[in-house]
């Protein structure tokens, strides 16, 4: 049985939390929040480190260091964040429910999660080409997976 299927997630060892990633890259999207609602949105403007055609990190082991702002996906990111997409794996498996046939644990592919459309390879800018007041104007639907 995968692991995935028979463990919890506070039971994972670290590379069985870490290959639950199914490197979407909505995590590494800037979201603003609606002070008067708590409302999240999320942007198509990606952390400075995100490699918009790969979808991953391109420091991630000194990306704490690098990136004040940073959000670790841990089991308390996962309990508490709302803006968590319905289809993100963390997600998934913290409620109960199974992988989608395009996850690379599933699918044998890092690349079924593009070719199912549910990433952000190559629809984002990164925020190091944007000012931070032009951030409204950069709101989208798609990033909110779920």
């Amino acid at each position: 049985m995968p692991f995935w299927r028979d463990k919890q997630l506070a039971d994972m060892t670290q590379p069985e939390w870490e290959s639950l990633c199914d490197g979407c890259g909505l995590c590494c999207l800037v979201k603003l929040e609606d002070e008067d609602t708590g409302k999240v949105y999320t942007t198509d403007v990606a952390c400075v480190l995100m490699d918009g055609s790969t979808c991953r990190c391109k420091d991630y082991e000194h990306r704490f260091q690098r990136v004040s702002d940073c959000l670790k996906i841990d089991l308390e990111a996962v309990e508490n964040l709302q803006w968590l997409p319905a289809t993100c794996a963390y997600r998934l498996v913290g409620e109960g429910r199974d992988l989608y046939w395009w996850h690379h644990l599933v699918s044998g592919s890092t690349e079924t999660v593009h070719e199912a459309g549910v990433s952000i390879r190559h629809k984002t800018i990164s925020e190091d080409e944007i000012d931070e007041d032009d951030l409204p104007d950069r709101i989208t639907e798609w990033g909110e997976r779920g």
